[in-house]
């Protein structure tokens, strides 16, 4: 019963911290490793980069997604000197290359 209580308590932890940070952590099988990936430093990103479309720093962005230069799984760093804005497509041509980076 005690082991049942730890187990839970760990968890409320982690999803505690992870709903206060707006961080989630993902694994890649394909390069076994784990990488986070973090709304606030989307959000740090958009407020000094106005969406190409609208102009505008808050809110819908239509045809553009952030991205990342160099993608997480290939070690890139989750932060805004790592992001870019891309249009939906080229984001989707990106993603098909990322797939077969080599995880630094």
């Amino acid at each position: 019963m005690l082991r049942i209580l730890i187990i839970a308590v760990i968890a409320v932890s982690a999803f505690s911290a992870e709903a206060a940070t707006g961080c989630v952590s993902y694994y890649s099988r394909k390069h076994d490793l784990y990488y986070s990936r973090c709304a606030s430093e989307v959000r740090a990103f958009r407020r000094e980069n106005p969406c190409p479309s609208t102009g505008l720093t808050t809110g819908r962005c239509p045809g553009y997604v952030v991205d990342h230069i160099k993608a997480l799984v290939c070690g890139g760093a989750d932060n805004p000197a790592n992001m870019q804005y891309q249009t939906i497509e080229d984001a989707k041509a990106k993603d098909r290359w990322e797939e077969k980076c080599e995880a630094k």
